[in-house]
């Protein structure tokens, strides 16, 4: 596993790096990609990994699946407020659901600075 790269950047930067990496496909020069978010201001990127949603990550790091209670039990918090911030990090993009829970399947984030 690896890192999720947490990155701030423009719709436009974001943009420019998916057509390079189209291009790099199309002509057959694909190079091992780190996965990736992106967030338009340091202010989105705090509001979305908020200490308590960071708590819920860490939690998440290396166990495969969890219940939401599961994972409310582990950080000490009520369920109902736990399942509110893992809805807004899956909405992100920054932890997954399936149909045996939530998962990051990551070693950690990594911010990538501008």
């Amino acid at each position: 596993m690896t890192d999720l790269l947490v990155r701030i950047e423009t719709r436009n930067e974001w943009c420019e790096r998916a057509l390079q990496a189209m291009r790099a496909a199309r002509e057959g020069r694909l190079r091992p990609t780190q996965h990736s978010i992106s967030f338009l201001t340091y202010a989105d990127m705090h509001d979305t990994l908020s200490p308590s949603r960071l708590e819920i990550i860490k939690a998440l790091t290396g166990q495969g699946p969890l219940a939401v209670h599961e994972v409310a039990r582990l950080v000490g918090r009520d369920v109902e407020a736990v399942r509110s911030d893992v809805t807004r990090l899956i909405n992100s993009g920054v932890i997954d659901r399936d149909g045996e829970g939530v998962r990051f399947d990551y070693d950690g984030l990594s911010l990538l600075e501008p």
